[in-house]
């Protein structure tokens, strides 16, 4: 470790959801301390939230411009921002720290529309500053774990390739009953258009190129709002064709009653296959053809050492850990200058956002096949 790094947030104040699940994960390692934070658009909120964290009064900003100008002028200024706002602001704050030299680490879906993840890629590029698309999943040990079983052809060639994503918080118009993080996500303005399809969709989809290593080419889709006046989507299901001639099929769903948080992925290969929950995240499923199931456990025989995690076998890893991943490697890009290769940087963002489109575009035609661009 070279140092501590310092940290920065937009968005994540009083009441949040998400940007407390970033700053217990960006502390779990040491390596980042929270500095500064645009934690509110209004004064005293952004005060008041900045206070409870221990921010001193002057760090405490309540615009995320002026934060990027005065934290890029500073000797101590940020190392990384964290951006975990609504979906329709984040190309306007991701883009005011890049132009200032600051890295970034930005909630998904990255933007709110393919013109605005493009945008953002660019100036990624001009300016070779790291950023990373915060998809959480990539950061448990065992998804890690199937990924290089997969790049090492243990399942030998890649022929299906099934995820889907399953909840149940907006079965009913909780929108409409107090629910803020239900607000702004039905809220086709504030969610860019897309609904289960953006806020969960674009997980599955992330995590099914990025496991399998293959790039979808082609999908069909066909969305749904099951919620009487939902104005976004709130079900959705894709067929989708891989390089190689793999097919696959995605399905997203938050009023499927009876799951909590069920994200599962299954990667069918001609020599075995891959069977990963994250409900169940320490064990990995491996079935090569014609023999028994056998059950792969977080460091435990058979799984790679790096990929161990920060508990002992048997202690479970959770939801935390999978985030606090994404700052270590971030950590380690900020330390070497180079790209950790788990990371899911602004091409995955980009991604997320082109099978974002490609399905909007596919369920609005009829279904109809179309290219992610």
């Amino acid at each position: 470790m070279s140092r501590r790094f310092r940290l920065g947030m937009v968005g994540g104040g009083q009441g949040a959801f998400i940007g407390a699940v970033h700053r217990m994960a960006a502390r779990l390692d040491g390596r980042f301390d929270l500095v500064a934070g645009a934690l509110s658009s209004t004064p005293a909120r952004a005060q008041a939230s900045g206070r409870e964290l221990g921010l001193t009064a002057d760090r405490c900003y309540s615009d995320f411009a002026a934060m990027a100008r005065m934290e890029a002028s500073r000797e101590d200024g940020i190392d990384l921002v964290a951006i975990v706002t609504p979906n329709h602001t984040h190309h306007a704050i991701a883009k005011a720290f890049l132009e200032s030299g600051i890295a970034v680490l930005c909630e998904k879906p990255m933007v709110a529309s393919l013109e605005e993840a493009q945008d953002l890629a660019a100036l990624v590029a001009q300016r070779s500053l790291p950023f990373c698309t915060a998809y959480t999943y990539t950061g448990y040990q065992m998804v890690r774990q199937a990924r290089a079983m997969v790049a090492a052809g243990e399942l030998g060639e890649i022929r299906s390739v099934h995820v889907e994503y399953a909840q149940d918080w907006l079965a009913r118009p909780v929108e409409h009953e107090g629910n803020a993080q239900a607000a702004w996500r039905t809220d086709p303005v504030r969610s860019g258009g897309a609904g289960a399809l953006g806020d969960i969709g674009t997980h599955a989809f992330n995590l099914a190129e990025y496991v399998s290593g293959l790039r979808c080419e082609r999908l069909a889709a066909s969305l749904a709002s099951m919620v009487p006046g939902r104005l976004v989507d709130d079900d959705a299901e894709v067929l989708l064709r891989f390089t190689g001639g793999a097919r696959g099929m995605l399905w997203a769903s938050q009023i499927a009653t009876g799951h909590g948080n069920a994200l599962r992925l299954r990667v069918i290969g001609s020599k075995a296959a891959l069977d990963w929950a994250q409900e169940n995240p320490e064990q990995l499923r491996f079935t090569p053809l014609g023999e028994a199931s056998r059950l792969m456990v977080r460091a435990g025989p058979g799984t790679a050492p790096h990929h161990g995690g920060r508990t002992p076998a048997g202690h479970p890893e959770g939801y935390l850990e999978a985030f606090a991943q994404l700052y270590r490697d971030m950590a380690e890009w900020l330390d070497t200058g180079s790209r950790p290769h788990n990371l899911t940087g602004i091409k995955a963002g980009l991604r997320g956002m082109a099978f974002i489109d490609a399905a909007l575009r596919s369920s609005r035609a009829g279904s109809e096949w179309v290219e992610p661009r």
